[in-house]
């Protein structure tokens, strides 16, 4: 008779762990899902179903509840406390998550919330595993008052803790403001989504009620802002499934970790594979534009890339490719935008690359086609020189692989900071195409033959003449070469089986720098 009353009971007890686990997966119930969808926004629960391999996310910490009895919390219901964290496969890889649920209370960020945040990136850092944050939340729970920004705190000092030792990734798909803009900013990669998803500091309302000024959350801090304007995003994605398809794409490049060794895909294409088309891509007119992301595009795998921030600082290209399956990270000027100049955004969106892809091991490829700094008050007030000598830092301390390719001009100290042998380039190749000098033939005269040309005649002949004498002298690979400056002058079509054989000789390379707590980068 014991037996049968403890059997009932336990079937009893499986029963209520089906209902309550059954009410808790109904996340906000019916109508908030509704608004949700109605809003072009997808649930927590349906962007995680996505972004892992089906059937293999292991939910954590699903029965956390908070504990708050102020401004009636005590009485509210809050399911899985607003946020789903876990971990699971994408493309057969382990990676953990976290997605706020806005249909729960707005996601807002309480205590026991951020307890689960914490929890999940703990496990990620043990693991050595990516963390993926997918944030769509109202901000902190401010019934709770302090305990909420505590929490905002434990998860920066984790996103902290983590950088540089496993990839993390946030997709902001709905309102992100105040405190919690900062954990994406802390990590290695910024998803926005247009038209559902903004960033700001301080909200429009407060904006007017202190300063008078009037703006929409899109014009202060949607999409199109950070990815054109602030360069805080690095992927603007049309919805919800594009942003995850994105991310999914992404962590196909990336390492599980700095100890981890690099994905490798399975390519079709060949190591030896000639690139005719190079050979006629440079203008034959110095001044003409082209666009570098076509030889990017020759020399990779199956010509494919995934181009971050492609909307912002387009003078300077950064990109994820393949060559022989292995990521290759790529650093290059766009002679299409601005001439392929150096500024202040410029330098900063290839400085944060460069670390990162030294962080995580992977090789850098430096396409050169630079004709300076970009000159004026504007940048030198913006701070070109410590921005500038970020870059400077970031190739210096890089222990990868580096290797550089002058394409056409490649001037003065913009030079130096594409990654020069000077700099730590393991390899520099050069097209015939290339001018590598002090500056351009014609500025390099009007200097050292000032008084020559004054003197003359017909100055603008003479200048004219002193600067062809010039350029057949400087402005070309040879000099350089004839230095050791340059390793070797390739032909353009080479340049794809000259990358695949280097990459592949150097890449058990290995460097020690002094032993020290942490370099200082002028930030």
């Amino acid at each position: 008779m014991a037996t049968e009353n403890s059997t009932n009971t336990t079937s009893e007890k499986i029963r209520d762990y089906g209902s309550r686990k059954k009410t808790l997966m109904r996340m906000g119930g019916r109508e908030m899902v509704r608004k949700q969808h109605e809003l072009g926004k997808l649930t927590a629960r349906e962007r995680l179903d996505l972004l892992f391999d089906t059937a293999t996310f292991q939910e954590v910490q699903l029965f956390t509840k908070h504990r708050s009895t102020l401004f009636g919390l005590g009485e509210k219901d809050i399911p899985a406390e607003g946020v789903i964290t876990g971990f699971g496969r994408v493309d057969g890889r382990v990676v953990f998550a976290a997605a706020q649920d806005f249909t729960c209370s707005g996601g807002s960020l309480g205590e026991m919330q951020a307890k689960k945040i914490w929890k999940v990136m703990d496990m990620a850092i043990a693991a050595k595993k990516p963390f993926v944050s997918l944030n769509d939340s109202g901000g902190a729970r401010i019934q709770e008052g302090v305990p909420a920004l505590d929490g905002y705190g434990g998860i920066f000092y984790r996103n902290t803790l983590a950088s540089g030792y496993i990839p993390q990734i946030t997709a902001t798909m709905g309102p992100t403001a105040g405190g919690a803009v900062y954990s994406p900013a802390l990590t290695d990669w910024v998803f926005m989504v247009k038209r559902s998803s903004y960033m700001c500091i301080t909200g429009p309302d407060v904006i007017k009620a202190v300063i008078g000024e009037e703006v929409t959350n899109e014009a202060l801090g949607g999409a199109l802002v950070h990815s054109t304007k602030s360069g805080v995003c690095h992927f603007a994605m049309d919805n919800d499934r594009d942003c995850i398809n994105r991310i999914r794409t992404l962590l196909s490049y990336l390492p599980d970790s700095c100890h981890s060794p690099l994905p490798i895909m399975p390519t079709s294409d060949k190591p030896d594979r000639e690139c005719p088309d190079l050979n006629s891509i440079i203008p034959d007119k110095p001044s003409k534009s082209y666009d570098m992301k076509r030889i990017i595009l020759e020399i990779a795998d199956n010509h494919e890339m995934l181009e971050p921030h492609a909307l912002w600082a387009k003078n300077m290209i950064v990109a994820f490719i393949r060559i022989m399956g292995c990521p290759v990270g790529v650093v290059a000027n766009n002679p299409r935008f601005g001439a392929g100049v150096l500024d202040v955004s410029a330098s900063d969106k290839a400085a944060r690359f460069i670390r990162f892809c030294d962080a995580f091991n992977i090789p850098l490829l430096t396409f050169a086609d630079v004709p300076g700094y970009l000159p004026g008050t504007r940048q030198e007030w913006a701070g070109i020189i410590t921005h500038g000598a970020k870059m400077l830092h970031a190739y210096s301390e890089a222990t990868v692989p580096k290797l550089t390719i002058v394409v056409r001009k490649d001037y003065g100290g913009a030079y130096i900071g594409m990654c020069s042998k000077q700099l730590g380039a393991d390899y520099v190749m050069a097209w015939p195409s290339a001018e590598i000098a002090v500056m351009g033939a014609e500025g390099a005269c009007n200097i050292i033959y000032r008084r020559e040309i004054q003197e003359a005649k017909d100055s603008a002949a003479k200048r004219k003449e002193l600067a062809q004498t010039y350029e057949a002298q400087f402005n070309n690979p040879y000099f350089a070469a004839g230095l050791g400056i340059i390793d070797e002058i390739i032909l353009p079509m080479d340049t794809r089986k000259r990358i695949a054989f280097l990459l592949e000789a150097l890449k058990e390379k290995s460097e020690h720098r002094l032993p020290k707590k942490h370099n200082n980068i002028p930030l």
